[in-house]
C-alpha cells in the first residue's frame, strides 16, 4: 500500500515538475538525444563488426560438420559389411 501511495505522489510531483520546468526539460532532452545517438551508433557498429567476424569464421565449422558426416557414412557402410559377412 505504501508503494502505491509513494508511486502516486511521485507521479503527481513529476507531472507538476514537467509543467513548471518545461524549458529545462526540453534542454535536457535536447542534450540527451545526441548522446544517445552516439552511444547507440557505437553499439550498432560494434555488433555489426562482431557479426562480420562470426560470419568469417562460420565456414570452418561447416567444413568440420561435413567431415563428420562423411565419417558417419563410412562407419555405417563398415557396419553393413560386417553384418553381411556374419550372415
Amino acid at each position: 500500500m505504501a508503494a502505491l501511495g509513494g508511486g502516486l505522489v511521485a507521479l503527481v510531483l513529476g507531472i507538476i515538475g514537467i509543467i513548471f520546468w518545461w524549458g529545462y526539460f526540453l534542454k535536457a532532452l535536447l542534450a540527451a538525444v545526441p548522446a544517445m545517438l552516439i552511444l547507440g551508433g557505437a553499439l550498432a557498429a560494434y555488433l555489426g563488426f562482431e557479426e562480420l567476424k562470426d560470419k568469417k569464421n562460420a565456414p570452418d565449422a561447416f567444413d568440420e560438420t561435413a567431415s563428420l558426416k562423411s565419417d558417419v557414412e563410412n562407419l555405417k557402410n563398415e557396419i553393413k559389411e560386417m553384418k553381411t559377412e556374419k550372415e
